[in-house]
């Protein structure tokens, strides 16, 4: 039985059994509750745990655990209407918006529910992370000499190093700050570059969670459309003319959503047409360590190429362990980087030392290169997977690109609609399908929230890093296919070439 589901079930079953003791009455002990429900010791902790935090057993340290007394009855609940009036007056004027938009961050953030196939998941499924190595390495570093006490506020003077050999070139320890997970570093950089109301370059489509990021700074997010090759250069260059922006955020390597690397010649065109508007380049280097087996060599950090201060580089353990393990880093060379320290002191202080600790002991280990190269491999199978699947039962989904590194395809749907069908528009299309899927048992991600401005056909992502394994990919996929023919018809015109 898994270890979650244990838990669950004598947390029931001692929750009716409470009445057997009075108030104050001592439960039997651990011991005992192992023997009789014949569960791990662990679980009978946790279930203990569970209790305690509703208030029903309290446990005293060398006693054991006891019924609690009752509480007092609760008082009625107040009026909270008047926050309607105080969380919105005047809010048209605010250069910083107080309502913030993160549905497209929590579409891939929330568990779906028992039985609903993850293809909208943004993290690894627990059987692709490196549990056992996380744990030895979180035990390892709670008894480094130190370890609770307080960091250095840039972060531990050995992660910092072990950051900048991974992002190569001329960066140093002393350019790298140590933050809590890629999108807290990228709060940092927005609003370190850029004030409240001035527009920011962003890829075509992008990454949801930074768009969010944007808006809640106040910032104007301006669309510059990407192709298998990363962005446009001429584009970019006439989106700096045309705004005036002095950032450029972007994803040069396997792109949420699309998967593109930036091409060996467009990163220096992006490098030259940045330094010459006096802009910041904010690189995005978040599955780095998500490459698949059948992947050549990577192209280098754009920071690894840049001598002048353009690039503020985002790095990140979080993609490649687990979305708990939220340590990553923010590189910046020159005056920038003092403002980056100082955004993120302010806001944050500094990240927990034990996670600091943790993190340098598992990169340290042996099991880290064995488990990235187990990943490589299972992500390989899997997109493998995924691709086969979709050729073979969903032809009519346009996949423009295969990428070789990231957690996702990217696919377009086709245009249209059958005749009756209430999803007509763009945006109608997508989030019928998306309906349809859940209702299926598929969790599905729209693509609508990657664009900032009108998008220019209907999109959807699907996660092939989040489920079980190949067998429940194939099973979405087969899901997949009935849902389309409800929503979508079989708009495959005879003659067209499948995927």
């Amino acid at each position: 039985m898994h270890q979650r589901s244990s838990v669950a079930e004598l947390v029931d079953q001692l929750r009716q059994e409470l009445d057997r003791y009075s108030p104050g009455g001592k439960l039997p002990s651990s011991r005992a509750l192992v023997e009789r429900f014949r569960v791990s010791p662990v679980t009978v902790s946790r279930a203990l745990a569970q209790l305690t935090a509703e208030g029903l057993v309290v446990t005293r340290p060398g006693a054991g655990a006891f019924r609690a007394r009752p509480h007092p009855a609760r008082t009625t609940a107040g009026d909270t209407s008047w926050q309607e009036v105080a969380l919105s007056a005047d809010g048209a004027a605010d250069l910083v918006p107080r309502t913030v938009d993160a549905s497209g961050v929590t579409v891939s953030l929330a568990a779906p529910p028992p039985g609903v196939l993850e293809f909208n998941g943004g993290y690894l499924h627990p059987s692709l992370q490196p549990e056992r190595a996380m744990a030895a390495a979180l035990a390892r570093a709670g008894r480094r000499p130190g370890a609770w006490g307080r960091p250095p506020l840039e972060g531990l003077p050995e992660l910092r190093e072990w950051f900048a050999r991974g992002i190569g070139g001329a960066v140093t320890a002393a350019e790298v700050l140590i933050a809590a997970g890629g999108q807290a570093a990228l709060a940092t950089a927005l609003r370190a570059l850029a004030p409240p109301g001035a527009p920011v370059l962003v890829e075509s489509p992008t990454y949801p969670g930074m768009l969010a990021l944007a808006r809640a700074a106040g910032l104007r997010p301006v669309p510059v459309p990407v192709d298998p090759d990363g962005v446009r250069p001429d584009l970019l260059a006439d989106a700096f003319h045309a705004t005036g922006a002095r950032v450029f955020v972007c994803q040069p390597l396997f792109q949420n959503p699309t998967g593109a690397v930036l091409a060996p010649d467009r990163r220096t065109e992006v490098l030259r047409i940045a330094r010459e508007a006096g802009a910041f380049v904010v690189e995005d280097d978040f599955v780095r360590r998500l490459v698949h087996a059948d992947a050549g060599p990577l192209p280098r950090p754009l920071a690894a190429d840049d001598p002048d201060g353009v690039v503020v580089h985002v790095g990140s353990l979080t993609k490649a362990t687990s979305p708990s393990f939220r340590v990553s880093a923010l590189a910046a060379r020159g005056p920038v980087l003092e403002r980056l320290r100082a955004i993120q002191v302010v806001d944050s202080f500094f990240v927990p030392r034990p996670l600091q600790e943790a993190a340098l002991e598992l990169v340290g280990s042996p099991a880290w290169p064995r488990h990235l190269r187990a990943l490589s491999s299972e992500l390989k199978t899997r997109r493998e997977a995924m691709t086969s699947a979709l050729a073979r039962h969903l032809p009519e989904l346009s996949l423009p690109h295969v990428p070789t590194g990231g957690y996702h395809l990217w696919l377009r749907l086709p245009d249209g609609a059958r005749r009756g069908s209430r999803a007509s528009g763009v945006f109608d299309r997508e989030t019928a399908l998306a309906e349809a899927a859940l209702r299926a048992g598929v969790a599905l991600t729209p693509g609508r929230p990657y664009f900032s401005a009108e998008p220019p056909a209907a999109h959807v992502r699907l996660s092939f890093a989040a489920v079980a394994g190949t067998g429940e990919i194939a099973e979405g996929v087969r899901r997949l296919r009935e849902v389309c023919d409800e929503v979508l018809g079989n708009p495959l015109a005879p003659g067209r070439r499948a995927l």
